[in-house]
C-alpha cells in the first residue's frame, strides 16, 4: 500500500518529512530495522550522539543507496560537550559515526550541561552526575557556527522551557527551526504548541506513542495511549488503528513524529498514520489531554526540566 509522504516546511525553507524513525534504545538492533525503514519509505531518520546508533544510522544508510538529497538526518549534541569549544568537535565526531558530510538538523538534546568530558555521562565518586557550568546561550551560539561551516543544514533545540527558549530568542541570532519535545495525546501542551508556531519553530515529537516505551516507570501502572477508547474509535472511522491515529493528531497539527520500532511490520504500519484528521476528530482528542509527562530525568540530570510547562 502506498503512503502519503507529507512533507512540512522549517523556517530555512527546507522540508522535513512528517513521519520519522527514531533510534533511541536497542543500539545492536538498528541497523537492520533502519535498512527496514528506509526500504520501506521513511525518509527522516532520528539520531543522537548518547544514543549510541549513529554509526549504525550511517551503514544503513550507505547501504540503501538511496541519494543523500532525499534523506533528512537529525542528531543532537549530548550534555557533557556543552562548552562552546567541544561543540564543533562533537558535530565532528558524529558525522564521522554517520559516515556523512553534513546533518539536515543538529539539535541541543537537553539545555542541561554535564561536566567536560571524554565519558558521555561523568559521574563523581557518590555515583551521581557530574553536573557543568556551560550557558545553554554560549553553546547554542558554537552551533550557529556549525550552520556556518556547512556541516549542519538546521539547528534547534530538545526539551527546552518556554522560559529557556524565550531567552534563547532574546540572546541569540538564529531562531530555532526544530524543538523536539515529548508530545502526545495525553500531553497535548496546545498553547506551548501555538507559541511555537508564532515564533516560526517546527515542533517534532518524540514518544508520539507516549507510555507505549517500557522505560517510562510512570507509565507502568495504566493503559496503552495507544489503547485509549477514543483514539481506537477514530481509528476504525478511517481504517487505522489507534496507534497510527495518535501520529495523525500531531501531523494534523504540523508537527513531525518520530516513532520507533524495531518489528518490521510495525515499522511499515506507522507509515501509515501519515493521514489528516478532521475537525471533529481533533476535537474529540482534545478532551483526552492527561498533562502527562513520561520523560522527566530532572533529578539525575540536575536540572529542573520543563518548569513551566504541563505535565510538570
Amino acid at each position: 500500500m502506498a503512503h502519503k509522504s507529507t512533507l512540512l516546511k522549517l523556517n530555512t525553507g527546507a522540508q522535513i518529512p512528517a513521519i520519522g524513525f527514531g533510534t533511541w534504545q536497542d543500539a545492536d538492533a538498528q541497523e537492520p530495522a533502519v535498512t527496514h525503514a528506509l526500504k520501506a519509505g521513511y525518509r527522516h531518520i532520528d539520531t543522537a550522539r548518547i544514543y549510541g546508533t549513529e554509526a549504525a544510522v550511517g551503514r544503513a544508510i550507505k547501504k540503501s543507496g538511496i541519494p543523500r538529497s532525499e534523506l533528512f538526518i537529525t542528531t543532537k549534541l549530548w550534555n557533557n560537550s556543552h562548552h562552546p569549544e567541544d561543540v564543533a568537535k562533537a558535530l565532528d565526531a558524529s558525522l564521522k559515526d554517520l559516515d556523512l558530510d553534513y546533518v539536515d538538523l543538529y539539535l541541543m538534546h537537553w539545555p542541561s550541561p554535564f561536566a567536560c568530558s571524554d565519558q558521555l555521562i561523568p559521574r563523581g565518586s557518590d555515583g551521581k552526575i557530574q553536573t557543568g557550568d556551560s550557558d545553554y546561550v554560549e553553546t547554542y551560539k558554537a552551533m550557529e557556527k556549525c550552520l556556518k561551516s556547512g556541516k549542519t543544514k538546521a539547528i534547534g533545540v530538545s526539551n527546552f522551557s518556554r522560559a529557556e527558549l524565550e531567552r534563547l530568542l532574546k540572546e541569540t541570532s538564529v531562531v530555532p527551526a526544530a524543538h523536539q519535545v515529548e508530545m502526545h495525546p495525553w500531553l497535548q501542551q496546545t498553547d506551548f504548541a501555538e507559541w511555537h508556531k508564532s515564533k516560526g519553530i517546527h515542533i517534532t515529537q518524540y514518544s508520539p506513542f507516549g507510555n507505549q516505551n517500557e522505560i517510562y516507570d510512570s507509565g507502568k501502572k495504566m493503559g496503552k495511549l495507544m489503547d485509549d477508547p477514543v483514539l481506537v474509535e477514530i481509528g476504525k472511522k478511517h481504517g487505522k488503528t489507534g496507534a497510527q491515529v495518535a501520529l495523525a493528531w500531531g501531523i494534523t497539527k504540523g508537527h513531525s513524529v518520530i516513532p520507533k520500532s524495531k518489528t518490521e511490520h510495525r515499522i511499515k504500519a506507522n507509515l501509515e498514520g501519515d493521514f489528516n484528521l478532521d475537525a471533529e476528530d481533533m476535537k474529540k482528542i482534545e478532551s483526552i489531554d492527561k498533562k502527562l509527562r513520561f520523560n522527566d530525568p530532572s533529578e539525575s540530570f540536575g536540572w529542573n526540566f520543563y518548569s513551566d510547562l504541563d505535565g510538570k
